[in-house]
């Protein structure tokens, strides 16, 4: 399963490359994911009512998982562990790395440096190809 992150999804909708051709790729070969974190967040940033329908578009050709229990539980655990170790992640990612977890998800984003701090979250590569 893979699940799109947040500035994929945007580099996707703004045309840049490589994200269209890999976020394409991924829907030809079967289901794309991205999380109920990552939708909220295209959704509150889209402005216009022409932004609004193109994220909508977007999000439409996706499955959009939901924040659950066990996805709450996965963040939690993630925040406490990148707390103490004074690397912490903000909320947000915190939430969509707990629900990758959750589900034994891999995550595809540019921000590598970032998400790889994150104990068990499996990381794909923006260039990578399946």
């Amino acid at each position: 399963m893979i699940v799109a992150d947040t500035d994929v999804l945007i580099d996707a909708l703004r045309g840049r490359e490589p994200a269209v051709a890999r976020i394409a790729l991924e829907l030809k070969a079967g289901p794309l994911f991205t999380t109920s974190i990552t939708a909220f967040e295209l959704l509150s940033g889209a402005q216009t009512t022409r932004e609004q329908d193109v994220v909508g578009s977007l999000l439409a050709a996706l499955r959009i998982l939901p924040l659950t229990e066990q996805s709450a539980e996965e963040a939690a655990e993630i925040r406490r562990h990148l707390d103490s170790s004074g690397t912490p992640l903000p909320t947000a990612d915190c939430l969509i790395a707990g629900i990758c977890r959750a589900h034994r998800a891999i995550l595809l984003t540019r921000n590598q440096k970032h998400f790889e701090r994150v104990p068990g979250l499996a990381l794909g590569h923006l260039s990578a190809v399946r």
